[in-house]
């Protein structure tokens, strides 16, 4: 007997549909299917052929209109895949529907992402945060799993039959579910609070990488910091933020925090899900947005980036442009083309530390319009003061005297009113003046 769940674990070959609306700028539907084609591939499914749909309006039964859904499900038959792929949204009575008319699992591109994020996911909040977004999708969806349950029912009016039944047991427990993952998350995020407040209270800029899914964001952070966090070659490695200390040319320090990638049509659940995490780009002093040069739709990548920055309230930060891997760019007009669009932006290859110099020098730059060159004399009794300085790493210079510790550097400015009375102006401290 044919189940949607049974045939949904033993997907191994798909046809992949894309839709190209009206509304859509030409071209667009073809990029998103070939964007779905790597997505696709990282479930290790196997991509069998690609259809794009020219669409006038989506249609409630199938998103396509019926003799366009014939069409598509006699071609997967035709080469033998066992799950078609929509590029649009389905609705849980359009995912039904096709699996009634074809007894093929179906699919979208959320569902797809969802998956990525539920193999990638590693630590406890990213799990918790995947495990949470899942569920919400799916409560809608559940009728798809016990459709073949409600075949056995026949034809019996105002009776609850056993696939019914079922569904409202399980409607219970994914609730109960959704319940606990919240309750679980809202722990983590209290704790992340915690530690955001702590590294707050130390006057040390922070900076977050943020960009496109596999721009080499973790691999910066890596050469910047020697770190040895995961940076591997595929969509979404990165899920949980990562934070190292990187130390300028001036010997300033920064807080540096890698980011969880972009991705077009991001699931809102997923964004949602994912707020705790992102956070960390709201509350930096500025962003190192980084993108693949080599990608041919590094343009789109930047508008999307900048789609979620806004929905996170982070659009307005100051932001560092960073275009990556030219070391892999044949076309090198291409960075003069680029130039012109984004006056400012750096040229960089993270793998082979091209161009980073430049990279640090203008992080110096960014904090400099934050951060306060100060001369300080502070008494031998404020140590608490002086502690805090350090840990700031903006200190240059220090010379012990006998009325306190002459201190030259370039400090936050979160710290203008701690330090005020011990400003140095004309030889004294300003307390003395």
């Amino acid at each position: 007997m044919f189940s949607v769940e049974d045939n949904r674990k033993k997907v191994e070959r798909a046809l992949l549909v894309g839709i190209q609306l009206p509304s859509m700028a030409p071209g667009e539907g073809e990029e998103l299917l070939r964007e779905l084609t790597e997505l696709v591939e990282n479930l290790d499914i196997q991509v069998m052929a690609t259809t794009l749909v020219n669409l006038r309006a989506p249609q409630s039964r199938y998103l396509v209109g019926t003799g366009k859904a014939e069409e598509i499900l006699a071609h997967a038959r035709e080469i033998g895949a066992d799950v078609i792929v929509f590029d649009e949204d389905l609705s849980p009575a359009q995912q039904r529907n096709w699996e009634a008319f074809g007894e093929i699992c179906v699919i979208d591109r959320q569902e797809v992402i969802l998956d990525i994020f539920a193999e990638r996911a590693q630590t406890r909040e990213a799990v918790l945060q995947v495990g949470l977004a899942r569920m919400e999708y799916s409560l809608p969806r559940l009728k798809r799993a016990w459709t073949h349950l409600s075949r056995q029912r026949g034809g019996g009016t105002g009776a609850r039959g056993q696939g019914e039944t079922q569904l409202e047991e399980d409607r219970r427990l994914v609730n109960q579910r959704i319940a606990q993952l919240r309750r679980n998350l809202k722990e983590v995020v209290q704790q992340r609070d915690v530690q955001r407040r702590r590294r707050l209270k130390k006057p040390v800029p922070t900076a977050s990488i943020v960009g496109y899914t596999n721009a080499g964001k973790s691999s910066l952070l890596n050469r910047l910091t020697a770190s040895t966090v995961l940076a591997e070659d595929k969509l979404f490695a990165t899920l949980d933020p990562t934070t190292r200390q990187l130390e300028l040319p001036d010997g300033q320090v920064v807080l540096l925090t890698d980011t969880v990638g972009f991705v077009r049509r991001l699931p809102h659940a997923l964004v949602e899900a994912f707020k705790a995490t992102l956070e960390e780009v709201v509350h930096a002093d500025f962003l190192i947005h980084v993108l693949d040069v080599t990608h041919p739709e590094v343009r789109h990548h930047f508008e999307t980036t900048l789609s979620v920055l806004r929905e996170l309230g982070a659009d307005t930060k100051r932001t560092l442009t960073v275009f990556n891997k030219v070391d892999r760019l044949e076309d090198r007009s291409r960075i003069e083309q680029l130039r012109s669009e984004h006056p400012g932006a750096l040229f960089i290859s993270a793998l082979r530390g091209e161009g980073l110099d430049e990279l640090t020098a203008r992080c110096l730059d960014l904090l400099a319009e934050t951060s306060l060159p100060l001369e300080l004399l502070i008494p031998h009794d404020r140590y608490d003061i002086i502690s805090r300085l350090h840990r700031s790493g903006g200190i240059r210079s220090q010379d012990m005297l006998d009325e306190g510790l002459h201190l030259r550097g370039v400090f936050p400015a979160e710290v203008a009113g701690l330090v005020k009375p011990y400003i140095v102006k004309n030889g004294r401290p300003q307390e003395e003046e």
